[in-house]
């Protein structure tokens, strides 16, 4: 049960690093984030890699997260099909994994200066505009990542992001598509519109009809499939009376919290990197002159900004920030911490290059006493306890409930009570039924119909209940006495609405042939004239201005052409497009505006293709 992380899934460390992940990560359009870890039980492999059942356990976990915050606190979770989830992150997780082997293909690559940078300057891991490791620490410790894993996420997310922008950013149009699409996008269209009114009133049924139409729709008038449970219910408020913290426990608690405090030191470094271009002999030579420079009195931020390969940092003369333990390369880390203030290192070798550091200032965390964290750690330490507790206690249930005929047993073992709910169908009730994990259960093929007690359902991360189907309430007829009103109003309004109908199109061929005047009133209703109307047109019906911007041109002035649109209440609406005003040519501030948006569809399009591509080009086992 990951019912730690939930309990933390609605704070704002959750909402913070959703946010950064979206903030950081490259607009992949995939909802599964996972952590790259090795395991046995495979759930996909693509071109012979693996995605483990854990990576997909921890991407539909992610996925439901997402949804709840988009969605809000007040959603039901449990409404969330779990063979769409898993379904649609295993997708997600394919698509991943084919886009980072494109990316490996296509040797897209940067530094790992580049992604310390990222993280040292993301907002939502600054306290007071610096970077904290304590805050960084945080936020990923509560979705379960590591830094190292992190990381890993992270630098994968900027491959994709490299690829997309490669792929997406070479899209472009030419002139011609530009021209053509700023003319259609501010052509104009003058048009009038009569409403032909359904008359509900001048339909006359008769009996014979309303049972015509029930008897050829008898399936849609039956009772609701149904059932009425009996269901235990275990709440993991019950245990909080049954545990105590010891003071032992509340010290080692306290001595942790504590020891996770680090200092903070505040780096400058000058970066001389080794690549393709630069040898290791020519780095180290630079580097060596830098230090001479230095060492004849020449400012260290001055250099910086002269020599400095890292971006992100030069032009501020290599400042680097306050940042804890674990944030650089082990050997940058190692240097930093046996500095004094203001000294500099010797060069030092990383997987970048080389660089010369800099200890600009140091901060010293600040201990809180155990008074002041004692009602936390005190809370901590019995909800762990409680927590056991209830994960005990549901084992306990659930295989109770798997060995036992009823409910009995498993409720005095537990000492639960069982309870009834009210009837309610495949939609859902009141209750316990109003959650959409009940309904699955409670209508399952092994508790309708073979009679098995559920597997423990969670409705909530306080609340298990196990149930099963006391009765099963199968679908009848509804006699016809019950529904003639429904039936005698539906068939009323398609009536009305086929009779509207008859007439709109009786009066469009007349007005084309000439027998009735354009502008001539019917039955009252006067021809309501709009001209120059816009395809975002405010104050017509959507689906008059879709209609009316699909319609051929006028052949001439007096030659108008008609359609018509049938209205929610049945009604009809003739519409007479008089003519179509074509825009003058696009100013040139609005052929940059259409240009750049005709080239991120073409971009995106090209990008959704490749993708295509991709999949179409990988060998892909899904197990």
């Amino acid at each position: 049960m990951l019912q730690n992380i939930r309990d933390n899934s609605q704070g704002w460390i959750a909402k913070t690093i959703i946010g950064v992940i979206v903030a950081l990560m490259a607009l992949t359009g995939f909802d599964a984030i996972f952590q790259a870890t090795t395991h046995k039980n495979e759930a996909a492999k693509v071109n012979g890699e693996e995605i483990s059942q854990n990576e997909l356990s921890q991407a539909v976990d992610m996925q439901r997260r997402q949804l709840m915050q988009q969605l809000g606190k007040d959603f039901d979770a449990s409404l969330l099909d779990e063979k769409m989830l898993r379904e649609s992150a295993l997708k997600g997780l394919i698509d991943r994994k084919l886009l980072l082997q494109g990316a490996e293909q296509a040797k897209f690559a940067f530094s790992e200066g580049a992604l310390d940078q990222v993280i040292l300057q993301t907002p939502e891991f600054q306290v007071d505009g610096k970077f904290s490791s304590e805050r960084f620490d945080q936020v990923i410790r509560q979705l379960g990542y590591s830094r190292m894993q992190f990381r890993q996420m992270l630098a994968q997310e900027m491959l994709i992001g490299q690829l997309r922008a490669g792929v997406a950013g070479s899209g472009f149009v030419t002139d011609a598509e530009v021209l053509a699409f700023a003319r259609l996008e501010k052509q104009t269209r003058d048009f009038a519109t009569l409403n032909v009114k359904a008359d509900p009133a001048a339909v006359k049924l008769t009996d014979d009809e309303v049972k015509a139409y029930y008897d050829e729709h008898a399936k849609e008038f039956m009772t609701p499939d149904q059932v009425i449970i009996d269901y235990v219910e275990l709440k993991k408020s019950s245990f909080f009376d049954q545990v105590a913290v010891k003071d032992e426990d509340l010290q080692a608690a306290y001595q942790k919290e504590i020891a996770n405090l680090s200092e903070q030191r505040r780096a400058a470094h000058i970066l001389i990197e080794v690549n393709d271009k630069t040898t290791e002999a020519q780095a180290k030579a630079k580097i060596d002159e830098v230090q001479a420079r230095l060492a004849k009195g020449e400012k260290f931020e001055a250099l910086a900004k002269e020599f400095s390969q890292d971006p992100g940092s030069a032009n501020n003369g290599g400042d680097l920030g306050y940042a804890g333990p674990g944030v650089y390369d082990p050997a940058f880390e190692k240097a930093l911490y046996s500095l004094s203030k203001d000294q500099v290192s010797e060069p030092i070798r990383t997987d970048f290059g080389y660089h010369l550091i800099k200890l600009l200032g140091v901060e010293a965390p600040e201990v809180p006493t155990l008074a002041s964290l004692k009602d936390k750690l005190t809370r901590e330490l019995k909800a762990a306890q409680v927590e056991q507790r209830f994960v005990e206690a549901t084992k306990q249930l659930e295989d109770s409930a798997f060995e036992a005929s009823d409910l009995a047993q498993p409720a005095a073992d537990l000492k639960l009570t069982v309870h009834t709910s009210k009837p309610f169908g495949r939609e859902g009730g009141e209750g316990v039924a109003a959650n959409r994990a009940v309904v699955t259960a409670a209508f399952s093929t092994e508790v309708i119909d073979e009679g098995a007690n559920s597997t423990a359902i969670e409705l909530d991360p306080e609340t298990v209940i196990v149930l099963r189907s006391k009765e099963h309430l199968k679908p009848a007829q509804l006699p016809l006495e019950s529904v003639n009103a429904a039936i005698r109003t539906q068939l009323t309004k398609e009536h009305a609405s086929a009779a509207a109908k008859t007439k709109a199109e009786r009066l469009i061929a007349d007005l084309r042939d000439g027998k009735a005047p354009l502008d001539k009133a019917v039955d009252g209703q006067n021809w309501k004239a709009t001209e120059a109307a816009t395809r975002g047109q405010e104050g017509v019906d959507p689906a008059v201005l879709q209609a009316l911007f699909r319609m051929p041109k006028p052949a001439a002035k007096d030659k108008p052409t008609f359609t018509s649109v049938t209205l929610a209440d049945g009604s009809l609406m003739i519409v007479r497009l008089n003519g179509v005003n074509e825009a003058a040519a696009p100013t040139d501030e609005e052929k940059v505006q259409y240009r750049r948006f005709l080239a991120s569809r073409e971009g995106q399009q090209d990008f959704a293709a490749y993708r295509k591509q991709l999949e179409a080009q990988a060998e892909i086992k899904r197990f």
